[in-house]
């Protein structure tokens, strides 16, 4: 157990260690945690006030007393127990969860024995145990939901070591400042927050769920990779032939209320989870609540670069809300009937994404409209499929000679990397099936991962990065299209974006103007040349208009000849590049 790597990376965070082949709490620590585990009549636990004390001894015995929590934890366990939960529900909490919860983390070395023991038979060739995920380095960590609820249990008494976290660009992950907060602020989103924390904890421990939860790095190289699609360049985008994809406006619903089968993008913090353990409480935070098992993610998850993103495949909802941001409710229980797939993963897919905060004016730089487009590309690009294809043709096999001799033989694409001109879905070789299919499904017979042809596969998004990080919603709305259209060529799947408004005003003609682009059978790179020289023009100041009301001549408010002109310079950018004209119809 000591030898592998991946524990080794992680071990330092646990608070547990390895002692002979085995992993177990520091003696100090077990008697006290069987106390809880027995109620509230051994531990004599019965107010939040006496739960910190416990946890402080608990913290002691670990050696962690150095490492100091939030000032006023204490003061916030002893409100949310002592004064804002019913006499009823303390009572049931320290009477009934807590114990479970105790035993819970008698169980936790337990549990991570058995973690590594199936971790790498779980996808052959992948690892997927539990280490420090770090930057730059793609891989995926399947967690069962019960460790996942030991995890947690550990975040709620405090018993992760923080030292270094910050030098790893870790985010935090006990949940001292989350209780901190609630006192020194005495805001009812807080305590509705640490509402959904504790029903999921009522929750997991009336029934333990037994399913799977991935977390995956994804990473798109900087440099060449062997077929491997890296981080394209702006020539990539104005060079590709991609139709755009479906575009689908909902002017109400939330994103994770959505029913089809689809990425749902999480509006990230590059410390994923954001202020989720703090104060923050919009799009991110709220799902983190809701959706409780994705706080694990930030106990191993650094901080995305600006060509990561995150995804998360599996995590259960377990709470309803109503409101946002400061009035923000929890709303009771919600059952979640998704639908799981061949591994154990609930049908929940979940994209993090961070886009640029602050940027002002400086959005409309190219350097940073191509960071965005590629920062969306990278989340919603099935970055597990290109990695079984590299596993699949490496090496001197009758499989990676024929890949060799239809790349060798084609001037379309280099050997080195996968292009956004060119399909690399086709120019790995699978013809429709052919070689890379074919081999994946070879692999699946023979018990390896199933990749599942899923065509119906789309994007359910909405306002990235607007909002407190200050994003243009027309230029954001249009450079997540843009992303999510390449992934048709590139894995022939995910076709569709569906676009949650939430009443913005800038996008009240989104409608109008997708339908319009659609009908003239627009590319991918003809709305990024576009997208860059609306940009451009904005920079210079030589227009203030929007995005949209810019791009067709009939939104705008200026004179007919002053539309008319605009809408002939569009025609001969298109002509210039495409030798072709595209039909924009205007009022002389």
């Amino acid at each position: 157990m000591e030898k592998r790597e991946d524990l080794r990376s992680i071990l330092p965070y646990l608070g547990v260690v390895v002692e002979g082949s085995s992993l177990q709490w520091p003696s100090p620590v077990i008697e006290p945690l069987k106390a809880i585990s027995r109620g509230p009549d051994h531990s004599g636990i019965q107010s939040g006030e006496l739960l910190f004390l416990a946890i402080s001894d608990l913290r002691h015995s670990l050696s962690l007393s150095y490492q100091r929590l939030s000032a006023s934890a204490s003061h916030g366990y002893a409100l949310f127990f002592d004064e804002l939960l019913s006499t009823a529900e303390s009572t049931k909490w320290f009477a009934e969860v807590l114990p479970a919860l105790a035993n819970l983390l008698l169980r936790f070395p337990s549990l991570l024995e058995f973690h590594y023991r199936n971790a790498d038979t779980l996808i052959d060739g992948v690892q997927t145990g539990l280490r420090i995920s770090n930057s730059q380095q793609s891989g995926i960590v399947f967690l069962s939901q019960e460790l996942i609820g030991a995890l947690l249990t550990c975040s709620f008494f405090c018993l992760f070591p923080t030292c270094n976290r910050d030098a790893k660009h870790l985010p935090m992950i006990n949940f001292d400042h989350l209780f901190s907060c609630l006192y020194e602020t005495n805001d009812e989103k807080m305590e509705n927050k640490i509402k959904c924390i504790i029903h999921y904890f009522e929750r997991i421990c009336s029934h333990m769920p037994t399913g799977l939860v991935s977390f995956e790095r994804k990473v798109l190289p900087l440099e060449d990779v062997a077929f491997c699609v890296t981080y394209p360049k702006a020539d990539s985008w104005s060079k590709s032939a991609t139709p755009l994809c479906h575009f689908e406006v909902h002017r109400s619903g939330l994103i994770e209320d959505q029913s089809k089968e689809a990425l749902e993008v999480d509006f990230a913090n590059s410390y994923i989870g954001g202020g989720a353990l703090g104060r923050g409480c919009v799009q991110e935070e709220i799902r983190f609540m809701i959706n409780p098992e994705l706080i694990a993610g930030m106990l191993f998850l650094p901080s995305m670069a600006d060509n990561e993103a995150i995804e998360v495949v599996g995590p259960e909802r377990f709470s309803n809300y109503t409101g946002y941001a400061s009035s923000f409710r929890f709303a009771g229980d919600y059952v979640d009937k998704r639908d799981v797939d061949f591994i154990g993963r609930r049908q929940t897919k979940i994209i993090a994404i961070d886009a640029l905060c602050g940027m002002r004016m400086r959005q409309y730089k190219l350097e940073y409209l191509l960071r965005e487009i590629n920062k969306a590309f990278c989340g919603f690009f099935y970055q597990s499929k290109c990695q079984q294809y590299q596993r699949l043709f490496k090496g001197d096999g009758p499989c990676g000679a024929q890949l060799d001799q239809r790349i060798q033989g084609s001037d379309s694409i280099s050997r080195s990397n996968l292009s956004l001109q060119e399909a690399p879905y086709a120019s790995v070789g699978t013809n429709e099936g052919i070689y890379g299919d074919e081999q994946i499904r070879n692999s699946e017979e023979k018990g390896g991962p199933s990749l599942e042809h899923q065509y119906d596969v789309g994007v359910v998004t909405g306002n990235w990065g607007c909002g407190a990080f200050g994003g243009d919603p027309e230029i954001k709305t249009a450079i997540q299209w843009l992303a999510a259209s390449q992934l048709l060529l590139v894995e022939a799947l995910r076709p569709f974006i569906s676009y949650h408004t939430f009443g913005v005003e800038a996008l009240k003609t989104l409608d109008e103007v997708s339908e319009w682009i659609l009908s003239h059978k627009w590319t991918v790179g003809d709305l990024w040349d576009m997208l860059v020289e609306y940009s451009t023009q904005r920079l210079k100041g030589e227009t203030s208009l929007g995005f949209f009301t810019w791009l067709l001549p009939s939104q705008s408010t200026p004179d007919d000849r002053h539309d008319w002109e605009r809408a002939l310079y569009q025609n001969n950018l298109l002509f210039q590049k495409k030798k072709k004209p595209k039909l924009i119809h205007v009022s002389k």
